[in-house]
């Protein structure tokens, strides 16, 4: 009889090693809530407004639009509008291409500032420096009839609240930009990355103040004082909003600005 017997190779057979573990899918858009739930209503208001009639959108605009000329005349004049106005213009846009361009420089640069400083205080400085930036458009422009719509000016004041903190120093090894310190004014102003970026900003500003379109449809006209407005807000007072960043990093690996 032949009797099968098992060797100490067939005993003790190596286990097989398990595959590695897939690393989690990281989303191809990671932007924090507030900043996608402000997209989103961006988007709707948009699509509502290109659905009402010509003289719809006319009561639409003038409601909901910031003109200077309110300002410039008595309170007794005046309806309701200079009340809400100065914060709703910035709501609006005037099309696809001016709504795809504010949404893309508002994920640029509104992610880390959403991420450092949280859902609250993002709409407190969305409505701050919207204020600012009409305050300035309407001391240059004063009694002016023009309609000012579009959230350029807000997102030039996340652009300067960005030149505080989101810029990396080459210091330290790179992590989220959410997480660096916080410059104080002079430090920025020593930053050569934060001036090499404020001195494009500025030359794009003045080449859109003398005429020369840097994107899209030249005919239309737009308000760089209210750019102006809002960066210098951002940059100056960013540290009103600012809050200390968390000590152990989060997993945010796309928000990092790269000079």
């Amino acid at each position: 009889m032949n009797q099968e017997t098992s060797g100490p190779d067939q005993a003790f057979q190596p286990s097989q090693p398990e595959p590695p573990a897939r690393p989690p899918r990281q989303p191809v858009f990671n932007l924090p809530p507030a900043l996608f739930a402000t997209l989103l209503l961006l988007i709707l208001i948009y699509v509502g407004q290109s659905l009402l009639p010509g003289d719809g959108l006319d009561w639409f605009l003038f409601n909901f639009g910031f003109i200077p000329l309110r300002y410039a005349v008595s309170l007794a004049e005046q309806g309701p509008q200079l009340y809400w106005t100065p914060v709703t213009y910035s709501l609006l846009h005037g099309s696809i291409e001016h709504i795809v361009f504010n949404g893309l420089w508002l994920m640029a640069f509104g992610a880390p500032v959403v991420r450092r400083i949280g859902a609250f205080r993002f709409v407190v400085f969305w409505v701050l420096s919207a204020v600012a930036s009409a305050a300035l458009h309407a001391a240059l422009n004063w009694g002016s009839e023009g309609l000012l719509i579009g959230a350029s000016g807000v997102v030039s004041g996340l652009m300067g609240a960005a030149c505080r903190f989101a810029f990396p120093s080459g210091r330290a090894g790179p992590r989220p930009a959410h997480l660096n310190p916080r410059l104080s004014v002079p430090q920025a102003m020593r930053s050569r990355t934060v001036i090499i970026f404020m001195l494009f900003w500025l030359i794009g500003n003045a080449l859109i103040a003398v005429g020369v379109p840097l994107v899209g449809d030249g005919s239309q006209e737009i308000a760089w004082d209210a750019h102006i407005g809002g960066f210098v807000f951002g940059f100056f007072l960013f540290a009103f909003f600012d809050r200390k960043p968390p000590e152990e990093p989060a997993p945010y690996p796309d928000d990092e600005l790269q000079s």
